[in-house]
């Protein structure tokens, strides 16, 4: 794990949970724009969903919420904030603008011009 102060990995968690809540949000947003009264607490299969509205949007904001998911996982399983391409430390400063980081910048470069279909600049 990257060595982290405990003020720190506390802004991160904070910074996690943020994060969440905000793309919670905007997803039951996208869903009452489409029509739908939900629940997101309350899915039992996100993928019905999905379905029936414009899922552009709403599936990027579904895999960013569950990158948040695994990023907090890791967190409390101290296997957090190491980049799992090349294994150096992805950076507080990175993890505070971008909790669901996976990557360092350097990774995150090189993977965006390897795969630029499967994501949108995250810099």
């Amino acid at each position: 794990m990257a060595d982290f102060t405990e003020e720190q990995l506390a802004q991160i968690k904070s910074a996690l949970h943020k994060r969440y809540l905000e793309l919670q949000e905007e997803v039951r947003n996208e869903l009452v724009q489409s029509g739908e009264e939900f629940d997101i607490r309350q899915a039992d299969d996100i993928n019905n969903i999905l379905a029936d509205v414009d899922t552009a949007l709403v599936d990027k904001q579904i895999n960013e919420m569950r990158e948040l998911e695994m990023s907090e996982k890791y967190l409390m399983e101290l296997e957090f904030g190491d980049c799992v391409d090349c294994g150096e430390e992805i950076g507080f400063e990175r993890l505070i603008a971008n909790p669901s980081a996976q990557r360092c910048i350097a990774c995150q470069r090189k993977y965006e011009k390897l795969y630029p279909h499967e994501s949108s600049p995250s810099l």
